[in-house]
């Protein structure tokens, strides 16, 4: 399990984030609210998650708390078996 993020993947997190409601990367913060602070909804949420699993070939389960641009990192980080290029 890996403790910090891994900056290939943070950065890819973030652009494919960024691509559902087509926000700049560069809006996103680590503490950003997906829904509070940039109007996501669930089906938004739902796109990403989906997009992060066909991506980084894991499987995201439902239960996970996923509220900020930080969980989503942090989960994927500590998840995936690829490694940064």
């Amino acid at each position: 399990m890996m403790t910090a993020h891994t900056p290939s993947i943070a950065r890819e997190v973030v652009k494919i984030i960024s691509k559902t409601k087509e926000i700049k990367p560069s809006r996103l913060r680590v503490s950003s609210n997906l829904s509070k602070e940039l109007g996501f909804d669930t089906v938004d949420v739902v796109d990403i998650i989906l997009e992060l699993e066909k991506n980084f070939k894991i499987v995201i389960p439902d239960e996970v708390p996923l509220n900020t641009v930080g969980d989503f990192v942090d989960y994927v980080s500590t998840h995936t078996m690829r490694q940064a290029s």
